[in-house]
């Protein structure tokens, strides 16, 4: 465990506002500051940093915490990496843990850097001949953008990274940790890239994370790719392929790509913003990667079914962030690789100046499945594009795309209009009725579930009074002086809560401070972020005595006092059975 007084000094080393706002653009309003919360994608700020409980709530996604929460979340690291994280931050000397996670990441990440060492050396050497003209004339790049990119080559045979990484002293552990190796049936571990050509995959830092690996001695091989597994530093949805390179450009239009090999050809041809996800389908942690660099994204995926169905779903994710989405419809071409090729980088310019909006492109998709000279085609077709406009769209677009289907189709543009207006009332009444299903949800009762055995709905009054007991004590810990004796932790119907009030008031009673970082680390994060939003429903509002009293009250009398007795001590119970004479008599 680290201990509390380091804790301490770091989370007043660290004001949360000040860290935070290296992450996200804050506006300070009032005594908080609010801003675009980085957990999810939204276009209205939910986020807000409170400086004087020095926590952070979001009430779009429910995040919440402490300045060390929000490191763990933001950089996807455990509570020591954390703590670490913001003592470098802080210049404080790290804390003297047996961290046995932070060393495993920092030696994964060290076998990374020597196995694509390692790949780039068999690449020159004779052995990598084959590999090199694979690159060269096959996929037509340059040595700059081989070396600019790192890319290797994983000789041919069963033991050649194992052997290599051995020598530099790697343990059996480390190496299955890392992806590079792994464990056959008969226990003996053989090498994960066996004759392929190597695209490592590198972080925002600059770290190889990762490995993608391509058969490049076959036209139709049965496993055209072999990619790393996910690992304590590599998380396919959390991470673009050539964003480390991307970051650096001045253009904030990215061009989002299928694969790894579009996005190096990209590159080579002076389209520096171009990435690629890793092997999965785009995620909605990735398009918020990309909205913290770009305003504008060309989403350029292949003409087959499965391009099409990623570029329905990319189309779906931005449309909840404020980055600006165009298709990129490539003719006489397979993919932008053969595009460039085949045409040159000034005519694929071109192209991308060209790009149709989400909404062009969702209209030409829907007039595709109709033939629009027969009036069932024309109805099909303005049923389909009418339900596309009513959508996330402005008054002047609707207005503009309604006289251009007016003239596709040969119907009054009043006309259109008039059920276009139909659609939006409609789609707005929807959308009303699911906000206020999530507002319910927001309350008490979608918060916390009560088990039916401790009395489930009908104990919703006593969970918020013990939320509001405990976020009272955050505030003024001299409540607790209160609640001493009169209430367990054992009496809480949450048991995350219920471990968060036993720890308040050992630390009350043991003269510690009392913060929303002294639970950190030993409470859950799900508990953690229930305290945060109890904190932020109460920012405004001051605990009173008789506050506190009435949340006593309730919590006491939930429990049966025949449950209690069997609790109290010989002393405690004579003076109960006592207390039940008097008020008989």
């Amino acid at each position: 465990m680290i201990p509390h007084e380091y804790i301490e000094e770091l989370v007043q080393r660290s004001d949360i506002v000040d860290v935070v706002q290296s992450y996200v653009q804050l506006r300070h309003r009032g005594r908080t500051h609010t801003g675009l919360c980085p957990f999810h994608n939204e276009k209205t700020p939910s986020f807000v940093v409170y400086p004087e409980t020095q926590s952070f709530y979001c009430f779009g996604c429910g995040a919440g915490g402490d300045v060390i929460t929000f490191i763990k979340k933001i950089n996807n690291v455990d509570y020591v990496e954390a703590v670490k994280t913001l003592a470098s931050r802080a210049g404080m000397p790290l804390p003297d843990e047996d961290d046995k996670t932070g060393r495993l990441r920092s030696r994964v990440l060290s076998i990374n850097k020597d196995a694509a060492r390692f790949f780039v050396e068999c690449l020159q050497s004779d052995e990598g001949k084959a590999a090199r003209r694979y690159w060269v004339e096959k996929r037509g790049l340059t040595p700059k953008t081989i070396t600019r990119f790192g890319l290797g080559y994983a000789p041919d045979g069963f033991n050649r990274m194992r052997d290599y990484l051995r020598k530099r002293g790697y343990s059996e552990e480390e190496m299955l940790a890392s992806g590079v190796v792994r464990k056959s049936d008969r226990g003996s571990l053989y090498d994960m890239f066996r004759n392929r050509v190597m695209i490592p995959i590198i972080d925002l830092r600059g770290n190889v994370i990762a490995f993608s690996g391509r058969d490049f001695t076959s036209e139709k091989p049965q496993r055209k790719y072999v990619n790393s597994p996910e690992t304590v530093v590599y998380k396919k949805s959390r991470t673009l392929f050539a964003m480390n390179l991307a970051k650096k450009s001045a253009s904030r239009r990215y061009i989002l790509c299928e694969g790894n090999l579009d996005a190096i050809s990209m590159h080579q041809a002076g389209f520096d913003t171009a990435v690629a996800g890793c092997g999965t389908a785009l995620t909605s942690e990735q398009v918020k990667l990309i909205g913290d660099y770009a305003d504008e994204v060309v989403l350029c995926f292949d003409s087959d079914e499965a391009g099409q169905k990623a570029t329905a779903r990319a189309i779906q994710l931005f449309a909840a962030s404020n980055v600006k989405v165009s298709v990129l419809n490539i003719p006489d071409a397979k993919d932008p690789d053969e595009y460039i090729k085949k045409f040159g980088a000034d005519r694929f310019e071109m192209l991308l100046n060209g790009s149709a909006n989400a909404i062009e492109y969702a209209l030409q998709k829907a007039k595709a499945k109709y033939d629009v000279a027969t009036p069932d085609g024309r109805v099909g077709y303005l049923k389909d594009a009418i339900s596309v406009l009513a959508g996330n769209v402005s008054a002047t677009e609707r207005d503009v795309y309604a006289g251009r289907l007016s003239q596709e189709t040969d119907v009054a543009k009043p006309a259109i209009l008039n059920q276009l207006e139909s659609a939006v009332r409609a789609r707005n009444r929807r959308q009303k009725q699911e906000r206020e299903r999530q507002l319910l949800e927001e309350g008490v009762g979608g918060r916390i579930k009560v088990p039916f055995s401790q009395g489930g709905q009908k104990a919703l009054g006593v969970a918020f009074a013990q939320q509001q007991l405990v976020a009272a004590l955050l505030k003024e810990p001299s409540y607790a002086s209160l609640a001493a004796g009169r209430v367990k932790q054992e009496d809480f119907l949450d048991e995350g809560l219920g471990q968060a009030y036993a720890l308040l008031m050992e630390r009350v009673q043991n003269g510690e401070s009392v913060d929303v970082a002294s639970l950190a680390g030993t409470v859950s994060e799900q508990t953690l972020a229930l305290i945060s939003r109890v904190l932020a429903q109460n920012y405004d509002v001051g605990f009173s005595r008789q506050d506190v009293e009435m949340y006593l009250e309730r919590i006491e009398h939930s429990v049966p006092e025949s449950s209690r007795a069997a609790q109290k001590t010989a002393d405690e119970l004579a003076g109960y059975l006592q207390m039940l004479r008097d008020k008989k008599g």
